[in-house]
């Protein structure tokens, strides 16, 4: 009788205790009225064609409603996380029992038993925090949410907020994030991985851990099929697709040089940022990992050179590619569109554009010989002199005395006012050098202005958005204008190009050669400092700098050497599978005005004929 009455006691004073305890956890519950989440806007930027390259904050996407949700995610989900989710009460007490059941008899955690539902209760209202406190609020929780909503709403709640790695929350950023689809386009195999990433966001991501993150998608797989979710040959078919393609691309880390350089234009085309952004852009991050392979490979191969930095523009001035430097994680300084250095030879293009305007031509004969100005001389680099010398054979064998000669013969200030209209917006010496390529540039304006001649004597502007909006589809910034207009003289352009051409096919830029016409030209600054080749084919525009960021001198290397071969190895991957055409095919859809195009049209209209080369010829002919 005496153990029982103890026993009794010992009853009635635990009772009190829990119903206190209750009590107390009841008046101190968290807020409920908002399941709201307190967060800084994030900013994320797409490449052109949608896929998703860089986030600043944590992403969050659209919320989508159950009945969208495809079912292999909502088994696959079920399945990985709480079996029992449709036949408990917010609490899975044989859940709970079997875990500690299981991590007993393992001597370690191995299971937990958190149902889906404590997990949200967990996330909308309460602190990482671990204790008895923490626990109780997230039971009463979960039960008041069981009160609030239905099965399906708490799950839809659950999946739109729970993190899914790579600053990612829903499974709608996720989906766009590792799959560049909406969520409701998920196949089986995208599904279990997006279930496999709610155990540990971080380990199973398929971006930083490819083959964890295929193993634990193959176990969810198997769990679908035991639980007789899906057949056994849904789960051999849902594998071997995945082996077929990788889906998974991240963006290459040198993504990030264009990233910051866009960040300050983002903001000043939409002020201060209070809302979650969709930055569309121009980059192509498949040419993008292109460009840092083939700038990582070429470059290892020229050790005396520290750095090097490519630019891809397309005829629009979009920037297609930029690689700041050989390694982001290194050096976040963008030798692309901050370091200033000395074009050499690539500069020339002023000087002959200048002279051509001027009168002179490509088969115009002038002598390669010693010139003194003020006590200034000029030097080629191979210390010699050819004699007699085309214009033509100048420039591509790229001799310092006749650049010079002609830049002092029809003045200075032409050349720089033709740079100038390009597009140069460095600071230009007006001395005798000026023609050698002494005053410094960036790659990315340098480029820029051979966009100018690719563009058949079109003005671009160098731009990187296309387009920002909210997450609500509200336009709040789209690029409208293309260009300045027509800048430069078609005929001087077609000729230019075509001595650009012949630079490529047997002077200094042989190295650069590749399988469809090109144009472009070498630089080398003195004591060989900075090595440059910037060229372009029918597409697209590409700039390459090699050098030190000390400037200190490099050995054996110049712009028809490390440079040529990268932009040739560059160019040659980037036009895989696209057919070849010839840079004269006069870009007419990219006239300087609406009218001169209207013109062409009804031109070409009339003629009744597929045009040809020679009909553009003629019509240009016509109107320049």
């Amino acid at each position: 009788m005496k153990a029982l009455r103890w026993l009794l006691i010992i009853f009635i004073w635990l009772a009190l205790l829990s119903s206190m305890a209750v009590t107390w956890s009841l008046l101190n519950l968290p807020e409920t009225e908002s399941i709201q989440i307190s967060r800084q806007p994030s900013i994320t930027f797409l490449d052109k064609d949608g896929r998703i390259i860089a986030s600043y904050g944590d992403i969050y996407g659209k919320s989508i409603k159950f009945n969208k949700l495809p079912k292999n995610l909502i088994n696959a989900v079920i399945v990985t996380e709480d079996k029992r989710f449709f036949h408990h009460y917010g609490v899975d007490v044989k859940g709970v029992l079997r875990a500690a059941y299981v991590n007993i008899r393992e001597r370690r955690i191995v299971q937990g038993g958190s149902t889906i539902t404590q997990q949200l209760a967990k996330n909308l209202f309460l602190t990482p925090e671990r204790s008895f406190t923490r626990k109780l609020h997230e039971l009463i929780l979960s039960l008041w949410l069981e009160l609030r909503f239905t099965k399906k709403q708490i799950l839809s709640i659950y999946l739109n907020r729970v993190y899914l790695g790579s600053g990612t929350y829903g499974v709608q950023a996720a989906s766009e994030k590792y799959f560049n689809k909406k969520v409701e386009e998920l196949d089986l195999y995208e599904c279990a991985v997006i279930a496999s990433l709610l155990k540990a966001p971080s380990r199973y991501n398929p971006i930083a851990n490819k083959q964890l993150s295929k193993e634990r998608a193959s176990l969810v797989l198997e769990n679908m099929a035991k639980n007789k979710m899906i057949t056994k040959i849904k789960v051999k078919e849902a594998k071997y697709n995945n082996q077929k393609y990788s889906k998974f691309t991240a963006a290459p880390k040198s993504t990030r040089y264009f990233i910051d350089w866009l960040l300050p234009r983002v903001k000043a085309h939409v002020g201060e940022i209070n809302e979650d952004l969709i930055v569309r852009t121009t980059l192509d991050v498949k040419l993008q990992k292109i460009a840092e392979d083939s700038l990582n490979e070429i470059t290892m191969k020229y050790p005396s050179a520290d750095q090097s930095a490519l630019v891809g523009l397309d005829l629009d001035g979009g920037v297609i590619s930029m690689i700041g430097g050989r390694d982001y994680g290194d050096s976040q300084f963008n030798r692309v569109t901050q370091a200033k250095r000395q074009p050499g030879s690539a500069f020339k293009i002023f000087v002959y554009l200048a002279g051509l305007e001027s009168g002179i031509t490509p088969k115009d004969l002038m002598v390669d010989s010693k010139i003194n100005i003020n006590g200034w001389s000029p030097k080629n680099y191979k210390d010699d002199y050819r004699g007699e010398v085309s214009v033509e054979e100048a420039f591509s064998k790229s001799i310092n005395t006749v650049a010079v000669k002609i830049s002092e013969n029809i003045g200075r200030e032409k050349v720089i006012k033709i740079a100038k209209l390009m597009g140069i917006n460095s600071p230009i010496v007006n001395s005798p050098s000026l023609a050698l390529g002494t005053s410094e540039v960036s790659l990315l304006e340098l480029t820029a202005a051979y966009d100018v001649l690719a563009n058949n004597g079109d003005g671009i502007f160098v731009h990187g958005i296309r387009s920002i909006e909210n997450t609500e589809g509200e336009n709040l910034f789209r690029r409208k204008i293309q260009g300045p207009g027509k800048i430069l003289n078609t005929r001087t352009v077609r000729t230019m190009t075509q001595m650009m051409e012949k630079t490529i096919q047997n002077g200094t830029g042989r190295k650069a050669k590749i399988n469809r016409p090109a144009a472009g030209k070498t630089g080398t600054s003195q004591s060989l400092r900075d090595a440059w080749f910037v060229g372009f084919t029918s597409s697209i525009v590409v700039g390459v700098w090699f050098g030190n960021d000390d400037d200190s001198p490099m050995e054996k290397i110049t712009g028809g050497t490390a440079p040529a071969v990268l932009w040739g190895e560059f160019m040659q991957k980037a036009h895989k599978n696209i057919k070849p055409r010839a840079l004269n095919y006069e870009y007419i859809s990219t006239e300087s005005t609406f009218e001169t195009r209207q013109k062409i049209q009804k031109i070409i209209e009339k003629s009744k004929v597929k045009p040809k080369k020679n009909v553009f010829e003629s019509i240009l002919d016509n109107f320049f």
